[in-house]
């Protein structure tokens, strides 16, 4: 640990008492009394800035994270024959898997089914109403024939 710090301790020496200076307006400092500029540069990184700064960083972290995240499907208001055909296949159940595990999810869609009406991931992890939305789907493209136990 010291091998790292020695190096940089003369940087820090001369460095920090010209910004302590800059920042509260001594006369003979580079600034105006607030000018901060050294210390609000995108590419300085203070170890030593103040926690209103690091809980706004974290703040902006947050907000991208927010940003990536896949817009949840909008709500289907689902037909009567897929809500029959949803009650026979898994009971209502969107988290529901068949006991051989290829069918998932409250319509009982196989993988390559999900995955070509638009659905990524597994069907039974995703949330109902992205469920609702692919079944909605291929009942227009398809009809009740998908479903040949219960359509």
């Amino acid at each position: 640990m010291r091998k790292l710090f020695l190096p940089f301790l003369p940087a820090y020496l001369v460095f920090l008492p010209a910004v302590a200076l800059a920042a509260t307006g001594t006369p003979g400092a580079t600034g105006s009394k607030g000018d901060v500029s050294l210390v609000s540069s995108p590419t300085f990184v203070d170890p030593f800035r103040p926690v209103e700064a690091r809980s706004q960083a974290r703040a902006a972290v947050r907000q991208a994270r927010r940003k990536s995240r896949p817009e949840p499907a909008p709500a289907v208001t689902v037909s009567p024959a897929l809500a029959a055909i949803a009650a026979c296949e898994s009971g209502g159940d969107p988290a529901a898997v068949s006991s051989t595990g290829a069918y998932r999810g409250k319509y009982q869609f196989s993988t390559a089914t999900w995955q070509a009406v638009g659905g990524t991931g597994d069907p039974a992890a995703a949330p109902e109403a992205e469920q609702d939305l692919r079944a909605t789907i291929l009942y227009e493209q398809s009809g009740p024939g998908q479903w040949p136990a219960c359509g």
